[in-house]
Order: C-alpha cells, then structure tokens, then sequence
C-alpha cells in the first residue's frame, strides 16, 4: 500500500466519522454535536434528544454503515467472479428470494387457505427464509457447473423465477397489501431497532469476514480462472465461498432493510477510480469505508425537514449515473 493509498484511507476514515456524527444531528429536530456527546456520556438531561437519538438514529446511522459496506463488497465481489462492471449484489436471485418471502407474507391472505402474521419479525423471517432457498439453490449449482457464465445464467434465471411468483401474488392481492408490499421495495434504514441489530451484525461480520480471507483468491480470479488453477487456487470452493459470502451480505441487508439498489455496481467502480489499483487488499476496505460513506450520505439527504423520501429512491440517484458513465466508458474502448 502506497503512502497515496493511506492519505486517502486516512481522509475515507475521518469522513465517515464526520458523516456518522452530522447523520445523528441532523433530521426534523436537530440536536448539537455537544448534545450528542453529552447523551452519549450520560449527562444529559434531554430526555426526549437521549431518546431520538439512542434509540433512532442510532441504529438507523449504524444500519446505514453495515448496508453500504455489506452492499458494495458483495458488488465487487460480484464483478471479481463474473469478470463483470455492471454486475452487482442482486445479481444471484437473493434480493427477489427475499422478496417473494416477504410477499408471501404480505398478500398470500388470498391466495393460500390460510394468513400469516404480518409483524416486523415476520417479514424478516420470512425475507430470510426466501433468501436462505434462493443461495442455497445457487451454492448448489456453483458446485455443479464448470464456468461462471453458467452459474450467472443459472442465478438469472432463479431471481426471474422468484420475480415472477411475486407478479402472480400481486395480481390475486388486494391493493392495500400490494401498496404495503411496494413501500417495502422502497427500502427502509429505520425499520432496525436494537431488537434486530443483534441479529444483523454477526450476519454482516460473517459475510465480510469471508471476503477478506477471500481477497487474494478475489486477486487470482482476476487473471482468469486458468491462471487462478495455475496458482493452486480451487475454484470450486472459491466460488461456492464467493457466493455464500455475498448471498449473507445481500440477503441479510435486503432482509432487514429491504432492496437498495445501485450502491453495489456504483461503489467498487469509484474504489478503483480513486486508488488506481485492482488488488483487492486495497479494494476491499476503500470499498467498505466508501459503501458505508455513501448510504450515510443518502440517509442525512432521505432526512429533509417536511418529509423522508425512500432510501432507494436517493441511492439511485448516485447510482444511475455511474452506470451510465461506465457503460459510455466501455463503448468508447
């Protein structure tokens, strides 16, 4: 790592600090930098600021940093596998898995004999149960097929399946759970409280854990998977780990927060733009501290003082335009 690459960590450290604090402060009532330190402590007597902030945005700051990151290291390990730019977290079927888990809960009513509960955990369940089916039928396939194009066809294929059961269950619903089922779409950093948190974090840790012991054969792949068995990498197993490790990180993200899309193909390309490098040593934690940058940017934007605008709706916005920069950009090569 070159003294460039650590002014950079360096300044991606502070930043997000700076965004995590400003994040806390700010929404439709704002509470100082002091405020927030002296709750922290314990010395405040605000009962009200102590609550906002303790137990909403709080954890809603923190989810906003464990989305990013997980969302933007599946992304770019995602990219890594299918040798891919516009490949991203989703790209294996977890998100509409998730989806259909949570739709079955939303507007089964009136198509299945009989209802489910529709509660907070529920709908996570459930989300991780349609996720859960969904990795675990594509960690089947990885150890099957011989090339990564096949498995991304066969991932493909599984999200459209999935896709299209939730098409089937909204046409036979009625409109207030469809609308339900919609603004859950919209992805929500507020929905986790501490209740869920304990469950989130060793998912998320999990996942990123594995990424990390995968970086140097993420650096192999990028030679092409003949270079990479050259080398004593197994690509077998170092699919089937790529996979679970991304289908944690995106099933568990979507599970809690819903679908956020975009910061997943957005982010690694920034990474790569910034630090001029493909190892993923560097990538992975400029990827970590910059997914996590940007969804706390999204969440302090969502915040305006009259209304909170969906979070997927303020990440596409950065998002798209990556895209559209990087498809222009190959074009002209």
């Amino acid at each position: 790592m070159t003294k460039h690459h650590s002014s950079v960590f360096l300044f991606l450290v502070l930043l997000l600090l700076g965004l995590f604090f400003l994040d806390l402060a700010w929404g439709s009532i704002s509470i100082s930098l002091r405020e927030i330190i002296s709750i922290f402590l314990g010395n405040s007597s605000n009962e009200i600021n102590s609550e906002i902030l303790l137990n909403f945005r709080l954890p809603k700051a923190i989810t906003a940093i464990l989305a990013g990151a997980s969302l933007s290291v599946a992304g770019l390990m995602m990219q890594t596998l299918f040798r891919n730019p516009l490949a991203d977290p989703y790209i294996l079927g977890v998100s509409s898995g998730a989806s259909l888990g949570v739709a079955m809960v939303m507007m089964a009513t009136t198509v299945l004999p009989f209802a489910f509960v529709s509660s907070g955990w529920a709908l996570i369940v459930a989300a991780i149960i349609g996720a859960s089916i969904v990795l675990v039928l594509v960690v089947g396939v990885s150890l099957k097929v011989k090339n990564a194009v096949s498995l991304l066809i066969v991932g493909i294929m599984f999200g459209t399946i999935a896709s299209s059961l939730v098409s089937v269950l909204q046409n036979f619903s009625n409109p207030d759970a469809i609308k339900l089922f919609l603004m859950w779409t919209f992805g929500s950093l507020s929905a986790v409280t501490w209740n869920y948190m304990w469950v989130l974090l060793p998912v998320v840790i999990v996942g990123l854990g594995l990424s990390v012991y995968l970086q140097k054969k993420l650096d192999g792949l990028l030679l092409g998977e003949n270079y990479a068995r050259g080398l004593g990498i197994s690509i077998a197993r170092t699919r089937f780990l790529i996979v679970l490790s991304t289908g944690l990180l995106a099933g568990g993200i979507t599970a809690f927060t819903g679908p956020i899309a975009f910061v997943g193909v957005a982010i690694p390309h920034i990474a790569r733009g910034i630090f001029r490098s493909a190892s993923h040593k560097v990538l992975l934690p400029a990827t970590i501290l910059m997914g996590a940058s940007l969804l706390l940017v999204c969440d302090i934007i969502s915040q305006i003082p009259t209304y909170t605008l969906p979070i997927n709706t303020i990440s596409a916005l950065f998002g798209a335009p990556i895209i559209i920069w990087i498809i222009l950009k190959r074009r002209n090569n």
